[in-house]
């Protein structure tokens, strides 16, 4: 038998969550059955999204969330043992799933192909759901223009630097907001954006028509 660990929401968060919203606690879990496997985690993700979900959970339940997870026992062909998956099995340690087991959001469990040398943990960021959000959300429904200017809001964060980086490969001038000096610095000295503005501290309106077009 395998122990799990894992978070469940003790009380809807009011505000910003809590840690004493939470309850870490452990669960046993059943022996295999036919077309199962178990999948333990590598890497979890915190995303803003599960704020937003967690008006609709109740009380007890497993905190939602994605994560990258080693198949370690298996009775389904499909997914043998020393495979990885990326699941929306939330915040455990332990999941005993299917090839139909599904998400939250409707997203179904799929095994990860070879990365190479590249770290796993990518399939939660650039090559996962905040990657694809951000490289369909802007080439597919903004679809900018060289000489374009990209105004990214939260632009430090997992969506929003990806958004910019994309931009700029494609000739656009980048104006990154965020709340902090040192975020700025990295957006505009590693990501290559071409401006920053701190909302903390600056007019965002004035600053971008005065670095914008």
């Amino acid at each position: 038998m395998v122990v799990a660990k894992k978070y469940v929401l003790v009380i809807r968060s009011e505000g910003f969550p809590k840690s004493s919203d939470f309850k870490l606690v452990e669960e046993t879990l059943p022996e295999l059955k036919e077309n199962e496997y178990l999948a333990e985690a590598v890497f979890l993700s915190v995303d803003p999204y599960m704020r937003a979900y967690m008006p609709s959970l109740e009380p007890n339940t497993t905190m939602i969330g994605s994560q990258v997870a080693k198949i370690v026992e298996s009775k389904n062909p499909d997914f043998p043992v020393g495979k990885y998956v990326v699941g929306g099995f939330g915040l455990r340690s332990h999941t005993i799933a299917t090839a139909e087991t599904k998400s939250e959001l409707g997203f179904k469990t799929f095994l990860l192909p070879h990365f190479n040398n590249l770290p796993l943990s990518l399939a939660l960021g650039v090559l996962g759901m905040p990657g694809n959000t951000a490289y369909f959300g802007l080439l597919e429904v903004c679809q900018p223009k060289p000489e374009d200017t990209v105004v990214v809001s939260a632009a430090a964060g997992a969506v929003g630097s990806i958004v910019g980086q994309i931009a700029k490969i494609k000739g656009c001038t980048v104006i990154g907001i965020a709340g902090s000096n040192e975020k700025g610095k990295w957006l505009t000295e590693e990501l290559g954006f071409d401006y920053f503005i701190n909302y903390k501290t600056q007019n965002v309106e004035e600053e971008i028509e005065e670095s914008g077009p």
